[in-house]
């Protein structure tokens, strides 16, 4: 049974920590090219379709801007 997960991203809380991205255990979080509207680089994953669920990048995040459920990943 393969289980999708649904990760939201909110790139205006997002400060470039990379945090997220240094635990992420199939490296699919990069740091965007595109600043956000406080003048930071936000995170974006690059495979939503390989994402296990397993939440580390949510659990690092100090600003809560990553959340992960079941369901289908928005595209």
């Amino acid at each position: 049974m393969n289980i999708n997960y649904k990760v939201k991203l909110n790139k205006q809380l997002c400060k470039s920590c990379r945090l997220c991205t240094s635990v992420c255990p199939l490296k699919l979080l990069k740091i965007s090219i595109k600043l956000n509207k406080k003048g930071h680089y936000p995170v974006y994953c690059t495979n939503l379709d390989k994402c296990t669920g397993c939440g580390m990048c949510a659990r690092m995040c100090p600003e809560g801007a990553i959340e992960i459920t079941k369901g289908n990943n928005e595209k």
